[in-house]
């Protein structure tokens, strides 16, 4: 009888410097199918630090936003981790889905899923800014998780009414812009809750947050507007999550901006209540969401990590 061995393909990565001398590797841009209701389509991740690492962390993004985000995070990350960072369907190069209503937890919850097994691991930590908190938790809690550790960036167990209509004022809509400065200005006024970002910091999130038309030049932001639809529907009247956030077994790291109107300081005493053992940090000055590209947010995130 003839016996075949099945080798697996690892791709071959030039391993770099940096200015220290520090052995690093090159980001991977990747994708995998997911699906949905109406079929499959494809999601894009950007992938950081020694594939062979059986270390993995993956990065998931807000609402609006994309893996991109996690850039500086994931250059923090990547001598002790594999990190992932992942564009759900409808933003950055993953595909937009054909039905509106596909924009929805159920579908990034399979999608996230599909991308722990093409990782091939059997554990990850999870990092997830608001809806991919949302995301993080409703894996967390599930038999067998795969969730080791779980960071929640600025969510939780509560989101109320005001800021639920604050996020639908301005999600959905399609503004053009002629350049890449026109956008950046934009979005320091839509996002300013991020806080004290530096000039570089708010060019990256103005960067990879848009999209040029090669048709017409102009520049639009990275994300399907129409994923405002299901959420206007969904999330009109406030939202508890706290079956979710009782069902959390594993350490949680929670990160708050003291100017937060999504994780209200009510909705954090009553987390702590719940669960005596997660740790909380806040941060002075930010608001919904605190963007970890500064050293004082991504040290207490990698302390968790590796803790």
């Amino acid at each position: 009888m003839i016996r075949l061995t099945i080798v697996p393909m690892i791709e071959a990565r030039p391993r770099l410097r940096d200015e220290q001398g520090t052995t690093t590797m090159p980001m991977v841009e990747k994708s995998f199918l997911g699906l949905s209701t109406h079929g499959f389509h494809r999601v894009a991740y950007f992938e950081w630090g020694d594939p062979a690492n059986s270390r993995v962390v993956v990065c998931v993004h807000g609402l609006t936003r994309r893996g991109r985000d996690f850039d500086i995070l994931a250059q923090a990350l990547e001598d002790s981790y594999r990190v992932v960072c992942v564009d759900l369907p409808g933003r950055g190069i993953s595909d937009w889905l054909p039905i509106a209503t596909d924009y929805q937890p159920s579908t990034y919850v399979q999608n996230m899923t599909a991308l722990i097994a093409r990782l091939g691991v059997d554990q990850v930590d999870w990092i997830g800014v608001s809806l991919g908190g949302i995301i993080g938790m409703t894996l967390a809690m599930m038999p067998k998780s795969p969730i080791r550790r779980l960071v929640l960036d600025d969510v939780g167990g509560y989101i109320g009414k005001e800021a639920l209509e604050r996020i639908a004022s301005y999600v959905g809509k399609d503004p053009t812009f002629a350049d890449l400065g026109a956008v950046e200005s934009y979005m320091r006024e839509v996002n300013g809750p991020y806080g004290p970002l530096t000039d570089a910091q708010w060019a990256h999130v103005a960067r990879y947050g848009a999209r040029q038309d090669p048709a017409t030049g102009l520049w639009h932001q990275h994300y399907d507007p129409r994923i405002a639809e299901p959420f206007k529907d969904g999330f009109s009247e406030p939202v508890a999550l706290w079956p979710l956030w009782d069902g959390v077994r594993q350490p949680v790291l929670v990160l708050r901006g003291t100017e937060s109107d999504v994780l209200t300081t009510e909705t954090l005493a009553e987390m702590r209540k719940r669960k005596p053992d997660a740790k909380l940090i806040e941060f002075e000055g930010v608001g919904h969401a605190p963007m970890i590209m500064s050293a004082d947010q991504i040290g207490p995130v990698r302390e968790f990590l590796l803790g």
